[in-house]
């Protein structure tokens, strides 16, 4: 399969590892829609690449659905659709003065697994419009997990748990996709540069900075949108979880 004149999808494409893969994507000749809740960043990254940008709660199936489809209008059946959609918050199971997290984790869970889930399935539905290239292959799909679904840290259960379903949905949903020709990946990022990250004092950076062993320091969100295409240029990829860390392993705190 090609890249070039084809329909990408990115969710989360308004910002950080998203806008990179946009960017990227579009540098390689693709056509992209990119589906965010921030409507001025998305519409911004969209005229920049000349893609279709589309304000989207990815945690409402019918929001998911409509931009996809309207995506595909404009520029036929994606190819690829990489999701990286998600929110990182974070609280103790049980804190201070015994207030707990059931809303922050279920928040979690429905924008960063039952977005992607959302994301995954429409996409597919698309992609299987295709026509199949020479090898039966009518599209890829790449999600994004994190290294916390391993090596989470203390008042990442919830990220780690909704990060962890990401992961683990990967190998069923590319066997169950096999005959359609849709093969189904996840990268796990380490620690990257992005607005996330950015939002941190310096001292805090450059502490998390010296946990990745090498190279050290935060990954270039670029690397994990070469990561994205190299992925859809493989064909022999498909059902794993691909960590992108640097060789790094979370400490508890």
């Amino acid at each position: 399969m090609e890249l070039s004149g084809r329909l990408v999808l990115v969710t989360g494409g308004g910002s950080g590892l998203g806008a990179a893969t946009a960017r990227h994507m579009a540098g390689q000749g693709a056509k992209v829609g990119i589906l965010d809740f921030d409507d001025a960043r998305t519409q911004a990254v969209a005229k920049e690449v000349g893609g279709m940008a589309a304000k989207v709660d990815v945690r409402d199936p019918d929001q998911v659905e409509a931009a996809v489809a309207a995506a595909a209008d404009r520029f036929g059946p994606p190819v690829l659709s990489v999701a990286c959609a998600g929110i990182a918050d974070a609280g103790r199971v049980v804190g201070r003065e015994g207030k707990v997290s059931v809303d922050l984790f279920r928040r979690v869970g429905e924008v960063n697994l039952i977005g992607t889930y959302n994301a995954m399935t429409f996409a597919a539905r698309a992609m299987m419009e295709n026509d199949p290239d020479a090898d039966g292959q009518r599209g890829v799909i790449v999600n994004t997990a994190s290294v916390a679904y391993q090596d989470g840290q203390m008042g990442q259960t919830a990220y780690a748990a909704s990060k962890g379903g990401v992961a683990s949905m990967c190998l069923p949903a590319a066997r169950e996709m096999a005959r359609q020709g849709i093969r189904v990946c996840a990268i796990a990022p380490g620690l990257f540069q992005t607005p996330m990250m950015e939002a941190l004092p310096e001292e805090t950076v450059a502490g998390i900075a010296a946990n990745v062993p090498f190279p050290a320091r935060l990954g270039d969100p670029d690397e994990f949108a070469r990561l994205a295409a190299h992925v859809f240029a493989n064909p022999y990829l498909n059902g794993e979880v691909i960590r992108l860390d640097g060789a790094t392993r979370l400490p508890p705190r």
